[in-house]
């Protein structure tokens, strides 16, 4: 598949999400991030952890609550 950033199954980029950094300056628990964003706290808990790829929408959400760009959430790199 041209351009949908997948080879032979495995996924050619990767993100470091900096999440719980922006929480913890804000004093923030998960569940009030969450609550904030519309999920659950166990998505805001995968995302800190690398292990759920959020959706354009909710990387933008949390990115408006803590006043930064997705960009600066996350760390993106090239595998």
């Amino acid at each position: 598949m041209k351009g949908s950033g997948s080879v032979a199954g495995k996924n050619k980029y990767t993100f470091d999400s900096k999440i719980h950094v922006y929480r913890a300056t804000k004093r923030m628990t998960q569940q009030e991030l969450a609550d904030l964003v519309g999920v659950s706290r166990q998505t805001i808990m995968q995302l800190e952890r690398n292990r759920y790829n959020p959706s354009m929408l909710l990387a933008y959400g949390i990115a408006k609550v803590f006043g930064v760009t997705i960009e600066d959430l996350f760390d993106f790199s090239e595998n």
